[in-house]
C-alpha cells in the first residue's frame, strides 16, 4: 500500500494538462462562468477609462484652494453640472468650479474635487470651507490598469468577480480550455438502476450518479456508460469504448481481490501502465491508478485511469481526494488543485487503528469564527450513505495516532459548506 500522500503525488505527476492550442475553444462571455482561461485575457481600455470623480462635489483647480479655511473661504463661480454618463463641455478657469458627480469625468484644468460637505452653494456660487488634499477624490485614467497588459492570466477560473472585469473590459469572446471529459462505469452483476425493482442480493448503483454529479461539479464533462457486468469480454469492450472516448476513465468496483474481479487483468491486457493499486487509507483502500497512452503520441494525451472501490464512502471519499485534484490540474487550472483544508475542535473522541490514514465523516460547524468538527452518529462503515448524506467534511486521523480526543486540533477536508451556527 501506498501512503496517501505518495499515491497523491504520483497522480499528479501523471496528469498532463491540456493543450492551449488544441484542447482550446472561444466563448462567449455569458457562457464563461466557471470555465478556465486558455490563453491571457487582455484588455483595450484603460482603468478608469478617464479621470472621474470618487465623490460628489466640486471639480476645481487646487492652486485656487489650497488655502482655503473657515477663516478665508474661497468663493469660486460654478460654470457646469457633470453627472456621470456627460462629457464635460468647457474647461475649468481660474476662479472656476463644476458641481461634478460620483463617477462622472473631470473637465479639463480641474485636477481636485471638494467633497460637498466642506462646501456651501448660493447660486452660481460655490464656498470652499477647507482646503482639500491635491488631487483629492480624482480617480486616474489607467491608474488601475493600463490596456494592452494582460488582464486575467492563463489557468485562471472565471467566477463572478473575473467575470465582472472581462465585462467592464468589453472582453466578450474568451479563449477557454475544454471541459475533460470523464467517462464513468459501474462494474458488477449485483448492481440495478434506480428505476429496477430490487431483488434480493441486489444492490442499487449509486455510484454512477454520485460521480456524475461530483465530475460536473469539478467542471469537467460527465461521461455515463452504465452498469457493466463482471464478464471479461464485456468489460475490456466497454473499457476500450470508455479509453477511446474520454481523458480521464472512472470505475467503481471490480479493483479488489475477489473471484470475479476481472478489471486488473483486463487493464493489462488494454496496455495499462499500473501505478497505484493500493492507499494506505480508510475507507479507499483498493483504489487503482493506471495511464494508457496512445498509440500515436501526437494525435491525443494519455488517459488516465481511477479504479475506485464499490462502496460508496470509499469512492466518494477517493475522489475528493485523488481524482478532484487530478481533474483540476488536467483542466488547465493554474494552482490550487488540491482538496480544501481546515483545522477544526473535534467535539468526541475520534478514534483509529493507527494503521492507515482515517477519513471520519461528518459535519463542519463555523462558530464564531472557529470550526468545530461533529462526527456522523450511527455506524461508520464505507456502506453506510445515509449519515453521509449530511456530512460536509473528513476528519482525517493520520498514521501511527490511534485517537484524536475531544476538544483537540483535527485536520479535516471540506467537501461542502460549514454549518453556521
Amino acid at each position: 500500500m501506498l501512503p496517501v500522500s505518495q499515491a497523491e503525488a504520483t497522480i499528479l505527476d501523471l496528469v498532463k494538462p491540456l493543450d492551449k492550442q488544441r484542447d482550446a475553444e472561444f466563448v462567449s462571455l455569458l457562457i464563461a462562468i466557471e470555465r478556465i482561461l486558455a490563453a491571457p485575457a487582455i484588455g483595450h481600455l484603460d482603468f478608469p477609462h478617464w479621470d472621474n470623480s470618487a465623490m460628489d462635489g466640486y471639480a476645481v483647480r487646487y492652486e485656487d484652494v489650497q488655502y482655503a479655511g473657515s477663516q478665508q473661504p474661497v468663493v469660486l463661480e460654478i460654470v457646469e453640472e457633470i453627472s456621470a454618463g456627460r462629457s464635460p463641455q468647457q474647461p475649468i478657469k481660474a476662479g472656476q468650479a463644476a458641481r461634478i458627480f460620483t463617477g462622472a469625468v473631470m473637465p479639463e484644468g480641474a485636477d481636485t474635487v471638494v467633497m460637498q460637505e466642506q462646501t456651501q452653494q448660493e447660486g452660481d456660487r460655490v464656498t470652499i470651507l477647507t482646503a482639500p488634499q491635491p488631487q483629492a477624490f480624482v480617480r486616474h485614467q489607467a491608474s488601475y490598469y493600463q490596456a494592452g497588459k494582460t488582464l486575467l492570466a492563463p489557468g485562471t477560473m472565471l467566477r463572478a468577480a473575473q467575470i465582472a472585469v472581462l465585462a467592464a473590459a468589453q472582453c466578450n469572446q474568451l479563449k477557454v480550455y475544454r471541459r475533460p471529459r470523464v467517462a464513468i462505469i459501474s462494474t458488477g452483476d449485483e448492481l440495478v438502476h434506480p428505476e429496477t425493482p430490487l431483488e434480493i442480493g441486489q444492490i442499487v448503483d449509486s455510484n454512477q450518479y454520485a460521480l456524475t454529479a461530483l465530475v460536473t461539479q469539478t467542471g469537467a464533462e460527465p461521461i455515463p456508460m452504465g452498469i457493466v457486468p463482471d464478464r471479461p469480454l464485456v468489460l475490456q469492450k466497454a473499457f476500450s469504448k470508455a479509453i477511446a472516448t474520454a481523458d480521464v476513465v472512472l470505475s467503481s468496483g471490480g479493483v479488489s481481490v475477489g473471484d470475479y474481479d476481472y478489471v486488473e487483468e483486463i487493464l493489462t491486457a488494454l496496455g495499462a501502465e499500473m501505478h497505484v493499486r493500493a492507499v494506505a487509507m480508510k475507507p479507499g483502500k483498493p483504489l487503482t491508478v493506471a495511464k494508457f497512452s496512445p498509440a500515436h503520441a501526437t494525435e491525443r494525451k494519455p488517459v488516465l485511469y481511477f479504479g475506485l472501490p464499490g462502496n460508496p464512502v470509499s469512492a466518494l471519499v477517493c475522489f475528493w481526494r485523488f481524482v478532484q485534484p487530478a481533474l483540476r490540474k488536467l483542466s488547465g487550472l493554474a494552482d490550487n488543485w488540491g482538496p480544501v483544508y481546515v483545522r477544526a475542535r473535534s467535539r468526541q473522541d475520534l478514534t483509529s487503528d493507527g494503521k492507515r490514514e482515517t477519513y471520519i465523516w461528518g459535519q463542519l460547524h463555523l462558530i464564531d469564527g472557529y470550526f468545530e468538527f461533529q462526527p456522523a452518529s450511527g455506524s461508520l462503515n464505507s456502506g453506510n450513505l445515509i449519515n453521509f448524506a449530511q456530512a460536509n467534511g473528513l476528519a482525517i486521523v493520520p498514521v501511527g495516532q490511534t485517537v484524536v480526543a475531544s476538544g483537540d486540533e483535527v485536520k479535516v477536508l471540506q467537501f461542502g459548506f460549514p454549518i453556521m451556527s
